[in-house]
Formats: C-alpha cells, structure tokens, sequence
C-alpha cells in the first residue's frame, strides 16, 4: 500500500514511522509513505497557503489551490487506486469497522488540515471520505491522520508479531478489551482472579468475554445496541 499526506507538518509523522509496532511496516516496506507540503505548491513569494475566509469570522482557512496541486501531485505519485481522506471533525466518526475497510484499500491518501479547516471546494472535489476520530477538536489534521493510520497498519500482515492478533483484540468485535492482568500475583492488596491462575483455558476465555460484555455495557451502552456479537455464550 502507498500512503500519501498532504500536510504543512510531515516531520511530525516520525512518530509512526519511526517508533513502535508501525515502524515495521515501514522498514518491510509494507507501507510506503510520502509527503506532500501544500507550501511546495503555491504560487507567491511567500508560499501563502492561507486566506482570510469570505463572510468574516475570526482565524484563517486553508487556500483551495496548493491543497488541489497536492493532491494531484501525491495521486501522480501513487499511480493507482486510490482514496483521499480528510481528517476534520464534520467527518463521520471513526470506527473499527470503517478502519478495517479502510485497510483493504489499494492505496490512501491523507489530508491533514490547519487553522480553521480548508476550503469546502478541495472537500467538495477531491475527497472521497471527510472522518472524524472523535467530537472533540485538536490542532491539526496530523495526529487524526497518525490514529487513522496507526489503525489501519495493525490489519496489514507482517506488522504484529502475530497476525492473528489484530482478530484476537476483543474490539475488532466492537467490544472493549477485559481486564489483563500480569505479575505479581498480589499488588496493592488486589489479587489476580483465580480463573486467570487455574489454567482451565475455556474458564478463561468465557471470563474474559462476560468481563468484556459487562464493561462495554457499563461504560458504552451504544456499542451494545444492535450488535449481535454481545452474546456470552
């Protein structure tokens, strides 16, 4: 897969490509990245990539025309299927589901905006999905880009040590994780539940599934509703 960012910041990125579970990726050349700065793809002395928006208001949005250039350069590079992606927070919010789709494209690419978002043309013409990873605003597109990513990466083989790990991880299924537990047996007064100590494997994993349940309940009823893998049986 190849993995194209349109973004003013590209340096930030080292923080997937160069660390942790997704640097494999990278160095097996499963995912090839590169970056495309929008300053790279203006026409002025002073590579303006920003203009006062029309109506008033405060802050400043992203100018259409060296976000457009971007794109096209980065789909010249990927020469292929391909889909572009905002990160904005009008965008359909990110799930698990979404995610994995995501991972069977051929190739993505990612915008990364700034200031108070881009002009509703580049939107309008050349993106293909505007997502969201949550209701909250951040500074920028970059670091929503890295999670998207960072997400997808787990589904592409060779990454995890084990590939069946991702299909393992409880919210593939859209429920949360069970407590883990590890050494020592006793901390702080806690001890580790004893169906983790006495080895019976399938004791184990239907503990694991109905603590699983109970929690996702607990704390995210919407998860629950209409998803038929909330069975704990």
């Amino acid at each position: 897969m190849r993995v194209a960012v349109v973004t003013i910041f590209p340096e930030m990125f080292d923080a997937l490509t160069e660390y942790g579970v997704t640097r494999r990726a990278f160095e097996k050349n499963i995912i090839e990245i590169k970056y495309f700065n929008p300053r790279d793809f203006t026409d002025d002395i002073h590579n303006s990539i920003d203009d006062r928006p029309y109506g008033g208001g405060p802050g400043m949005v992203m100018s259409p025309e060296p976000l457009k250039n971007a794109i096209v350069e980065a789909k010249q590079w990927i020469n292929g299927k391909v889909k572009v992606i905002y990160l904005s927070p009008q965008g359909k919010l990110m799930k698990q589901s979404r995610i994995k789709a995501l991972s069977e494209e051929e190739n993505l690419i990612f915008l990364a905006g700034r200031y108070e978002g881009i002009d509703e043309r580049v939107i309008l013409n050349h993106v293909d999905y505007e997502l969201s990873i949550g209701d909250y605003i951040v500074s920028g597109g970059e670091l929503p880009a890295m999670v998207v990513l960072d997400a997808i990466i787990r589904y592409k083989p060779g990454v995890l040590g084990n590939d069946e790990s991702v299909h393992q991880e409880s919210f593939s299924e859209g429920i949360f994780d069970s407590p883990n537990y590890t050494r020592p047996e006793i901390f702080e007064n806690i001890q580790v539940p004893k169906v983790l100590l006495s080895g019976d494997h399938k004791k184990i994993k239907d503990w694991r599934r109905a603590q699983a349940i109970t929690k996702t309940k607990n704390t995210r009823p919407d998860l629950v509703r209409g998803n038929n893998n909330y069975q704990s049986g």
